[in-house]
Parts: C-alpha cells; sequence; structure tokens
C-alpha cells in the first residue's frame, strides 16, 4: 500500500495536532515562521563543486525518515551508504515508519523536522498543509547525477507535475507506479479468459468466474479506496482528463460526470450480483488480497505496481501475476483502453528547518543516480522514475514486463493526479467506499459522500 491510494490526514488535523501540542503560537505565524533555514544549517554547508554540488560537509550527519510501507525502506539507506562513500565521515540515519504525520507532526511545529522526509503513506501530511516549510527543489533537475547524467535528462517526464502543489515543486516523487486490474495469466490461460476491456466485458467474466465458484473482485478495509482509483482511471480514460482538472481544482462536479457515473453503476451491479468477496469491510487488506493473489478466489484485483512486493510472501507458486489497463465503458471513449495511470510516488520533501539540507539533496541525488535505482527495481521489482534502471526481462517478474508493456502500449496516452495528497482526504473517504462495496449504500450515496469530502477538504486548504 502506497501513497496514492491511501487516505491521509487533513489540513485541519494537522493544525489541530499542533494546537494540541501547544507549540503554534501565535497561529497566525507559527507556520510561515518554519520557512527559513534552521539556524545551523551552515555548519553543514562545506565547498561546493562538480562532485558535490550542494557543499556537503564533511563529517556531518544526515537524517532520514522514510514512510515504510509496501516497498519497504533499506533501498533508501542503500542510497545513503552510496553517499557515505563519498565523503569522508559523513554519517546518516535512516528511519522508517509507518505513520509519517504522527512521527513528524511534532516536529514540523516545532521546527525540527529530518533533513529528508519520504512523506508517504497512510498518515502522510498534507502538502498544502506544509508548503512554506519546505524547499523548492528545481534546481534538482540540473545536477548531475553520479554517472555524470544531468537529472533532468535522466529521469521519466511528469516528475515534477507530480510533486508540484499550488505553483510549488516541493516533492521530488523517486517511483514509477503503474496502475491497473491484476489477474493471474496462468488462471486466465487455464479457463481461456482475456482481461476485459469494457465494463461489459468486466462484468460477464464476473458471471462466468461465479459459476467456477469464484468471485470477480476482493478489497479490505484499508483498501477499499483502490476502487476509487480504478473508478477515476477508468472514467478519465472513457470521458476525458477534464475530470482530472476538476478533481485537482477540487470541484466536487467530477463526481457527477457521466463517465464516473456510468463506472459507479457498472461497479454497483458487480456489489449487487454479489461478485465481491463478502467481509471485506472487516477484513485486514493484506489479508483480502492473499485471497487473490495465493487462494485465487476472487481473479482480479485494482492496484498499483508495488502489489507483487506487497504480496511476494503470500502469492501461490506459479500465479504469473499480470496487469492489464483499466476498462472503459465503450468504444465512444476518449482515450484508448490502452491508456494508463502512470504516477511518480514515494515524495521526497527537503524541510526548510532541516539541519543538513545539503545532506538531504545529496542523498537523493544518490537515488536518482543509476546504480541506487538499479537497486531499488531489482529487489522491489517496480521501475523507478530513473530511465534504463529494469532490464528488458524485468529481472524474471511477469509483473514488471507486464508493466513495462504497459507504459509502452500506452504511448503518449498516459496521465495522472494528485487531488488525494494535495487535500488529504482523510479516513472519511474509506468510510465511504467501505460502506459501498459491502452494499450499505448505493451509487447514489456514494457519490454525495465524496462530493462533501471533497468539498470541505477544498474549502479547509483554501
Amino acid at each position: 500500500m502506497t501513497q496514492q491510494q491511501k487516505p491521509t490526514i487533513v489540513r485541519r488535523d494537522f493544525l489541530r495536532g499542533a494546537l494540541a501540542l501547544g507549540v503554534l503560537a501565535p497561529v497566525g505565524v507559527a507556520l510561515a515562521s518554519c520557512s527559513s533555514p534552521a539556524d545551523g544549517s551552515s555548519s553543514t554547508s562545506g565547498t561546493k563543486s562538480a562532485s558535490n554540488p550542494f557543499g556537503l560537509k564533511d563529517d556531518s550527519a544526515i537524517e532520514v525518515y522514510m514512510f515504510n510501507g509496501g516497498y519497504g525502506y533499506d533501498w533508501a539507506t542503500y542510497a545513503a551508504n552510496e553517499v557515505k562513500k563519498r565523503f569522508k565521515g559523513v554519517t546518516t540515519t535512516v528511519t522508517p515508519t509507518t505513520d509519517i504525520g504522527k512521527a513528524l507532526q511534532p516536529r514540523f511545529v516545532a521546527g525540527n523536522p529530518p533533513d529528508l522526509v519520504c512523506n508517504a503513506g497512510g498518515d502522510q501530511i498534507p502538502f498544502v498543509s506544509i508548503l512554506s516549510e519546505l524547499e523548492e527543489l528545481d534546481s534538482m533537475f540540473d545536477i548531475h547525477n553520479y554517472e555524470g547524467k544531468r537529472i533532468g535528462d535522466a529521469i521519466y517526464p511528469g516528475v515534477k507535475n507530480a510533486g508540484t502543489y499550488n505553483d510549488k515543486f516541493v516533492a521530488f516523487n523517486y517511483v514509477l507506479t503503474i496502475y491497473g486490474l491484476w489477474y493471474s495469466a496462468s488462471l486466465f490461460d487455464s479457463e481461456g479468459w482475456e482481461p476485459p476491456k469494457t465494463w461489459d466485458d468486466t462484468l460477464a467474466l464476473g458471471a462466468k468466474a461465479k459459476k467456477k465458484g469464484k468471485y470477480l473482485f476482493t478489497f479490505g478495509k484499508e483498501s477499499a479506496s483502490y476502487y476509487q482509483t480504478l473508478a477515476i482511471n477508468s472514467a478519465v480514460k472513457q470521458g476525458g482528463t477534464g475530470i482530472i482538472d476538476k478533481l485537482n481544482k477540487g470541484d466536487s462536479s467530477a463526481w457527477d460526470d457521466d463517465a464516473m457515473q456510468g463506472v459507479f453503476a457498472a461497479l454497483e451491479k458487480a456489489v449487487k450480483e454479489g461478485y465481491f468477496i463478502p467481509g471485506g469491510s472487516g477484513t485486514q487488506f493484506t489479508a483480502a488480497q492473499a485471497k487473490w493473489s495465493n487462494d485465487e478466489q476472487a481473479i482480479l484485483y485494482p492496484s498499483g505496481s508495488w502489489i507483487q512486493n506487497e504480496m511476494k510472501n503470500a502469492t501461490k507458486d506459479g500465479f504469473k501475476m499480470t496487469a492489464a489497463p483499466e476498462p472503459v465503458l465503450d468504444s465512444s471513449s476518449k482515450m484508448p483502453y490502452a491508456a494508463v495511470r502512470s504516477s511518480a510516488g514515494e515524495p521526497f520533501t527537503v524541510p526548510l528547518k532541516g539541519k543538513n539540507p545539503a545532506g538531504a539533496k545529496e542523498v537523493l541525488r544518490a537515488l536518482l543516480s543509476k546504480d541506487a535505482a538499479a537497486n531499488f527495481s531489482k529487489t522491489r521489482l517496480a521501475p523507478t522514475v530513473v530511465k534504463g534502471s529494469v532490464p528488458a526481462g524485468g529481472y524474471g517478474s511477469t509483473a514488471l514486463q507486464s508493466v513495462t508493456k504497459m507504459i509502452d502500449a500506452a504511448g503518449k496516452n498516459v496521465f495522472d493526479y494528485n487531488f488525494d495528497a494535495k487535500y488529504g482526504l482523510g479516513s472519511d473517504e474509506l468510510v465511504a467506499w467501505n460502506g459501498f462495496l459491502s452494499g450499505q449504500n448505493d451509487a447514489a450515496s456514494l457519490t454525495k459522500q465524496l462530493k462533501t469530502l471533497l468539498d470541505n477538504a477544498a474549502k479547509s486548504s483554501s
């Protein structure tokens, strides 16, 4: 489970927590006061050069906080060790946490955050709430990585858009996540099934699965909103990127779009036909996912490309985990079936109040070099934003091979959105989707709930 799929603490909750700690005084200027560099930052500054573009000082310490989710965190330790090899006496501390908000909220409001933060996961800090406290990272594109290549030329396009909030590029996303419908190629081959290309195909496949004693879908209580991602991606392909524009602007009428409502109606039918494994709202998400990857009770699962690594210990031998694009409604879709959502995730930020900003950016530079990127892809079986880090064979992974094929087939038909990370829609989003997928609420009720959530979040962030 990673950043784009899990709910985030909303801005008002972040501020409420700060008030409870008694460190926002006066409230009107506390956050703004964090926008200048920390008093001691000059002590970690050395002489800048081609090999030391940020002026990292020997014998300085670098503190990194990592979200410890589906991808783990030791790949960041790998990059930090690369820095230590190049700078005499530098020490690095990489701290994992499953709750970034809880771990770092007190430190942000007190003005002593870590040097580098991977602000991801279910309790990531909404970026709009800490924009004034983060360094803008545009200059990173002109820095050369350890291979001597300009970083802006060494990475895939779209990184800046994914990490830009209110026109400020403050989050350098690292993992290239491809979203789709996941299935077992071995099971589908044995049954003579094909991945569905339309929602009519999807529902027809659900009927076939039911005859075999299987379900079409599964969900867990923490991952019910994966079906929101599925719905948005399908609706965008059917109705166009205007839906994205509305969502990113906090315009709740996006949920009323005809394409969105068409997908909601198809999902509602799947629920009513009994195509979801019952009890999902009371099932932990990896246990629910194992009913797909290990038990093959369900035959499809919407997810991002972290899913293979996340379920590597709960996947049936010979499963051949494979991804396919999400279905469209019909042949009138504005984007082709092959279109995909490709999102740069696992966002790294450099707090202005960190003690060693040069060290933070040097670790980021190491991550954006080929060795660290290849290490991530080989050990996590997922691509990064660094070009050329995945060989043609995908390290023997059917999942990674299928994701690479999806990127190639999509061509220019690639899209993304970041409204969920921008506004921090909170656990209420999960409540809405758990209720809908459990059959407690219909599509009209779901729509009303999602509109209210987005309206309130947009107002809170303004």
